[in-house]
């Protein structure tokens, strides 16, 4: 699939059938992510891959968005790794991590597998739920699966602010 309409065509999947992605894709969808790049190139993100019924329970637990997905990615990053900005008052951490995820919907995308980036949750109730290191900050989860037939974007999925209205040339 062309990039363009990787971008174009992908949406937020809020209905999941009951089919596991393949190990390839998944691997291709990691190995995305793996590749994105970070600052400094510290690489600190950390991926879990959660599809027991057990680790999927502890995800429905702290949110009601998993959608039925029988895959979820929960994207970490290690706090104690990160570059931090000029100021000292931002650090490279939330923003690699999102470069991280980004890079993997949108390699799902061009698998043919369907996604919602998801932050509707208490990180730090999942970081305890799933016994994550106390230096390891959740930035989102990810669902990943493909779409339950009948499934689609919401009706406003195309609308779209005009350029002009979101770029301004200095």
């Amino acid at each position: 699939m062309e990039f363009k309409e990787v971008i174009q065509n992908r949406y937020s999947c809020k209905k999941y059938a009951n089919r596991q992605v393949e190990a390839e894709k998944l691997t291709a969808i990691l190995n995305a992510g793996r590749l994105a790049p970070t600052a400094k190139n510290l690489q600190e993100q950390h991926v879990y891959v959660l599809q027991s019924a057990e680790a999927l329970a502890k995800i429905d637990a702290v949110t009601p968005c998993r959608y039925g997905a029988p895959t979820v990615l929960v994207v970490a990053y290690d706090s104690e790794n990160v570059f931090t900005y000029p100021g000292g008052k931002r650090d490279s951490g939330a923003e690699d991590a999102a470069i991280v995820a980004t890079h993997m919907i949108l390699a799902a995308a061009d698998e043919g597998v369907d996604s919602c980036w998801i932050n509707f949750l208490d990180p730090e109730e999942l970081a305890k739920e799933l016994g994550l290191p106390a230096n390891e900050e959740i930035l989102m989860l990810m669902d990943l699966g493909y779409a339950e037939e009948g499934a689609g974007p919401l009706p406003n999925h195309s609308s779209r602010k005009a350029l002009n209205e979101t770029v301004t040339y200095m």
